[in-house]
């Protein structure tokens, strides 16, 4: 059992807890792109380290013992993203891949380095928090902009990156974190958006307006 496979449970199983109402062993394995037979063999090893759990009827849990190894590779892993973006000048829709690669194998000297590279950041480049040193992490409540009503100005502070294909269309049309747009129509056959940003009109379909979240200007 590599620390490297480890850490990938860990913390993609406490990520999907925040966006599933129950993680099973399918879920991690669509998450992973792996077999679910292999899954369930590891979240046995995971739960007699003491990582995880299985509660009846609510899946997999990540333990506070999990929690704690989870939220030190996300830190590293949103750091990494950070470093691409505002040094190495990747595009956001390109981050992932490479940052999960160096997560793995950056030391506490380097880590703290890049924190202070980048002088501290609270965010990544999509707008997900990074959890602190001590493993705090912010939780913060953004509306998607499906709740949005229309004639209102908002600035975008998180946008979904499970989808490298709605980073890479939203950044030609050119909605990044803070872009200030304003809603000029709801289309109530399919709640799709019609969105102004600077002097352009933009569509938007639900499905993307469910992945960006916005603050009311």
């Amino acid at each position: 059992m590599s620390s490297i496979s480890v850490e990938n449970y860990l913390k993609n199983i406490y990520e999907l807890e925040a966006s599933e109402k129950k993680v099973t062993t399918n879920i991690i394995a669509d998450k992973l792109k792996i077999a679910p037979a292999s899954v369930t063999d590891m979240v046995k090893k995971l739960s007699s380290k003491g990582f995880l759990r299985h509660v009846p009827y609510k899946g997999v849990e990540v333990t506070e013992k999990g929690k704690r190894s989870a939220l030190k590779i996300i830190r590293k892993h949103r750091l990494w993203e950070m470093f691409l973006v505002e040094v190495l000048h990747f595009s956001w829709d390109k981050i992932d891949d490479e940052a999960e690669a160096f997560e793995h194998i950056m030391s506490e000297r380097m880590e703290q380095k890049i924190d202070e590279v980048l002088g501290h950041p609270v965010v990544d480049p999509h707008g997900d928090p990074i959890p602190s040193k001590k493993g705090i992490i912010r939780h913060i409540e953004y509306d998607p902009l499906t709740k949005v009503e229309e004639g209102t100005v908002v600035q975008v502070v998180r946008v979904n990156d499970a989808h490298p294909e709605l980073l890479e269309y939203i950044s030609k049309i050119g909605l990044f974190l803070k872009t200030k747009m304003t809603v000029l129509q709801r289309i109530k056959f399919d709640n799709s958006f019609i969105v102004k940003i600077g002097s352009k009109k933009q569509f938007l379909s639900q499905r993307m307006a469910e992945s960006i979240f916005v603050q009311r200007v």
